[in-house]
């Protein structure tokens, strides 16, 4: 700094010590200090601080028939729609991903094995099928999968019919350290394709009612407990599944919301309704229409460890390329706060 400029300090010091005395100047360049660096000195402590707890992050991505091998009913993925896929988990890089529309294990392991020749390492994972005998549910993960509740072959009533929960459940219990376990819940619930047996978004409803009373009895048994409900719900938030997923009172469900990185972080001008951010994860080619119909939904404890500003939507050109749906992530504290 300039000499000059240091006398003119020196000089301004000094009047506000003789006018005010020592009180007086402490308590000046006290406010002068948290008004300035020092304010920014504190807020980069506080984040450092903060970024130091241990970390994890999950993601939900409907990989669009990754088949390896055509069916009967299914054709195979193409090798460009493969390696799009690939891109994207790459990009996003989450410790944990739930993968709806999986093909075989073959076509789990021919994605993991991908992944680790790029530098991205699961040597863990799950696979769970239903009645439907092309596409599953699957999981790949950094952490250890410690617990394994496969539930295949689930069915309700209705309209006096025995209807079957088509792709099943998912759920599994992942060490993140030796101090914190995360349940992850993993659905892809009925489309809204027409079938002739049932009103398709009843049947829909029906599967996430059977979704929702296992989380209600996980939490029932522990409070506390974290889960992790995240996937392919095919409907929008004020439907009645997301409703019936995300419920009321005490065991009610946070909805992440994660949103495109793109600069927009302005609220609603109606404080009703949730910022203008952009958060659809599903292209509807029919209708040529954009959606919100994937979540990551959690339980009143995990929600106590949502990092803030953790949740969002990688941006890849051609994504479509991969999948009609995009890859949504959030991040998490792993340790119970």
């Amino acid at each position: 700094m300039p000499a000059a400029i240091v006398k003119k300090i020196e000089f301004v010091m000094q009047l506000i010590f003789k006018y005010l005395g020592k009180r007086g100047l402490t308590l000046l360049l006290s406010i002068f200090w948290l008004s300035g660096p020092g304010l920014l000195a504190l807020q980069a402590q506080d984040e450092t601080a903060s970024d130091s707890k241990p970390a994890y992050t999950i993601a939900s991505y409907n990989v669009e028939n990754y088949l390896i091998r055509p069916t009967e009913r299914r054709s195979d993925k193409p090798l460009a729609g493969q390696k799009k896929i690939q891109e994207v988990l790459l990009k996003a890089r989450p410790d944990i991903v739930a993968l709806q529309e999986m093909g075989s294990r073959d076509a789990l392991e021919s994605l993991r094995q991908a992944l680790k020749d790029q530098g991205l390492v699961y040597n863990y994972w799950d696979h769970t099928t239903g009645y439907d005998p092309d596409i599953h549910l699957a999981l790949l993960s950094r952490y250890p999968i410690t617990g394994k509740t496969p539930h295949s072959r689930l069915s309700y009533r209705l309209d006096n019919k025995s209807l079957q929960v088509s792709r099943g459940f998912l759920e599994a219990v992942i060490s993140v350290n030796d101090d914190y376990q995360l349940t992850v819940m993993v659905a892809h619930l009925k489309s809204k394709r027409p079938v002739s047996v049932a009103d398709q978004s009843e049947m829909r409803l029906m599967e996430a009612l059977e979704l929702r009373r296992i989380v209600d009895a996980r939490l029932e048994a522990d409070p506390a407990k974290n889960i992790v409900v995240l996937g392919d719900m095919n409907d929008t938030k004020d439907s009645r599944p997301v409703r019936a997923l995300i419920s009321q009172g005490r065991f009610r469900m946070k909805d992440v919301r994660p949103a495109e990185r793109n600069g927009d972080n302005l609220p609603n001008p109606n404080p009703r309704y949730e910022p203008r951010n952009v958060t659809w994860t599903h292209y509807y080619g029919k209708e040529d229409s954009y959606s919100r119909i994937d979540y990551i939904l959690v339980s009143p404890g995990l929600e106590n460890e949502l990092k803030d500003g953790s949740a969002w939507i990688p941006m890849v050109p051609n994504w479509g390329q991969g999948s009609d749906h995009r890859l949504i992530i959030a991040g998490f504290y792993a340790e119970d706060l």
